[in-house]
């Protein structure tokens, strides 16, 4: 047998699959992990919290598969951005804690960076457009305020490639993952010296670059003994998560496009070359195909900002779907139909964690606009679906002014699985949406065929394509699209005045 294990190591928690050898999904798990938010701007998470949890969905998808681990023959991962988690010459962790992709300490640090090169000259050479999140300025935050994790770092390495790390005892990382370092060269493929002399970081501390599918090392004995894997599984290296969702979502040709509803939201594009726009700064990623490239707009607090008010203005719907045994975001759904298209004229503005370039200043804060007595929980919740949906639907505007889109668009990730969500994307987008059955697996897929066609059991990408079985398929409502059209004016001018607001709160120092 040869089956093929692969985990999205999300914001959220790791998410495990298994295929057989014809792409066939045999198990899948998942496993949740905290986040720590111990001062303003910062977003932490355990890199012992990912590989507990990694060790607790293997064992889950082992179990669940009712299969022997013999019958495994490789694994990839697919992590979250930007990561750094610093360790010593004996693998041991420097920090308990360690940033994760949408922690902002670091602006000081970018500042400086950007007296050295200029932000729209770092742009054209990354593709990266926020600047403290990506690695390099949490390394120069380490020098400036914790000197002696540098000094006693041996590497400083992403999330997915932490936990390639422990299970072969191999440090790499991947050209896609290479992106979110905030030195990667788009274009020559390597790290550049004119932005790591700019940084004054050691190169030595970044890790060697190799393919998503070349094989990082095998699954050593301690490994195995901690997973139930079988020692000398193959370990495959995988890639960042926007480039394994956007193969896994059948991004193998340039023009398609997918949604992914997550805790943030994103919509991206397969191109042959980096959407470089210095209106946007459309967020550009290596693809795990080589010479393509990934290229994405983003909402931050997507379904972050629905589990915001899931938890604080739902507890009775999630009391209710704990004692009947259901999904409290169906009963969530279920009464955000009872308002109508527009939630009575309210507006929410889906900024909870940080805004993008987009959304007028990275300081936008979050809010419900236009409040009345006669507003009901209905209406709160409608415009909180709402609002992030126009948000992404605004960032795809931006996207069709760069390059030729499809003509569906693919929609995955948590959010996909809710008909009256998707109803309502295809009004705001104006073009049919799809959901197949891999759903919220797409960045594990992705993730999985790296490992299959790095040992040899798939030959190429293609049969992502065949994969994919196509459970639902949403039209827009031509009436719907014009009123979501006059509607998303309204957002963007609110948006407008959000940011603005929101820098003024920033310099508060009461």
């Amino acid at each position: 047998m040869e089956n093929i294990i692969a985990y999205d190591l999300g914001t959220g928690g790791v998410k495990g699959v298994m295929y057989d050898s014809v792409g066939r999904l045999l198990a899948d798990s998942f496993f949740s992990y905290e986040t720590w938010y111990p001062n303003t701007g910062w977003h932490e998470q355990a890199p012992d919290d990912w590989w507990n949890s990694f060790i607790k969905c293997t064992q889950d998808l082992i179990a669940r598969a009712k299969t022997d681990p013999s019958d495994i023959a490789c694994l990839a991962l697919s992590g979250h951005s930007c990561g750094a988690v610093p360790i010593d010459k004996e693998g041991r962790l420097l920090r308990k804690r360690t940033p994760i992709w949408s922690d902002m300490r670091a602006n000081v640090q970018a500042e400086r960076f950007l007296k050295n090169i200029s932000l729209d000259d770092w742009y054209d050479i990354t593709g990266a457009n926020m600047p403290g999140t990506y690695s390099v300025f949490k390394l120069m935050w380490y020098m400036d305020n914790e000197p002696d994790v540098i000094q006693n770092a041996f590497k400083i390495i992403g999330t997915k490639d932490y936990i390639n790390f422990l299970l072969t005892g191999n440090i790499v990382t991947d050209h896609s993952y290479a992106t979110s370092n905030g030195v990667y060269d788009l274009f020559t493929h390597s790290n550049s010296d004119l932005l790591i002399r700019a940084s004054g970081i050691d190169r030595r501390l970044l890790p060697d670059i190799i393919a998503s599918t070349d094989v990082v090392g095998a699954v050593t004995e301690q490994a195995a003994k901690a997973t139930g894997l079988k020692q000398g599984v193959k370990v495959v290296c995988g890639g960042v998560d926007n480039a394994c969702m956007a193969l896994g979502s059948g991004g193998i040709q340039s023009g398609r496009t997918y949604t992914n509803l997550g805790s943030s939201a994103w919509i991206a594009i397969t191109t042959d070359k980096p959407l470089i726009d210095h209106k946007i700064y459309s967020n550009v990623f290596g693809h795990i195909l080589p010479g393509k490239y990934a290229s994405a707009v983003t909402i931050f607090s997507a379904g972050n900002s629905i589990k915001w008010v899931r938890d604080v203005l739902c507890a009775d719907i999630a009391d209710r779907a704990r004692t009947a045994g259901i999904d409290p975001y169906d009963l969530m759904m279920e009464e955000a139909e009872g308002s109508p298209l527009g939630a009575n004229r309210l507006v929410f503005n889906p900024t909870l964690s940080m805004g993008t370039l987009i959304d007028y200043s990275v300081n936008t804060k979050g809010a419900f606009t236009g409040l009345e007595l006669r507003h009901t929980r209905a209406d709160l919740l409608r415009a909180a679906i709402e609002g992030v949906t126009i948000g992404l639907g605004r960032n795809l505007t931006e996207l069709r002014r760069l390059y030729p889109i499809s003509d569906e668009m693919l929609l995955v990730g948590g959010g996909s699985n809710s008909p009256f969500w998707m109803q309502i994307i295809a009004d705001v987008y104006g073009m049919p949406i799809r959901k197949t059955d891999v759903g919220q697996n797409a960045g594990a897929l992705g993730a999985a065929a790296t490992a299959a066609v790095g040992v040899g059991i798939w030959d190429d990408l293609s049969i992502i394509d065949s994969i994919h079985k196509t459970e639902r398929l949403v039209f827009p409502i031509e009436e719907n699209v014009e009123k979501y059209r006059v509607l998303a004016a309204v957002h963007d001018e609110i948006a407008r005045f959000q940011g603005a607001i929101g820098d003024r709160l920033s310099a508060l120092t009461v």
